[in-house]
């Protein structure tokens, strides 16, 4: 008899990933970022509040 071998094989797992030990300069960058992301995160919801800058996209004619 044959085998159904068809779709997609799972992938082996990974394996897990040992702790990393995080020195003061570490700490300083990740809060860094976390700043920053906060900043970006203000700034967009500022310029949501304003409506779409485009109209994005492309616009149908009436013709048939």
């Amino acid at each position: 008899m044959s085998s159904r071998d068809g779709g997609k094989k799972k992938p082996l797992k990974a394996p897990k990933k040992g702790e990393k030990v995080l020195d003061e300069s570490d700490l300083e960058f990740k809060k860094k970022q976390q700043e920053e992301a906060k900043k970006l995160k203000e700034l967009a919801a500022k310029a949501g509040q304003k409506g779409p800058l485009a109209g994005g996209g492309i616009k149908k004619s009436g013709k048939k």
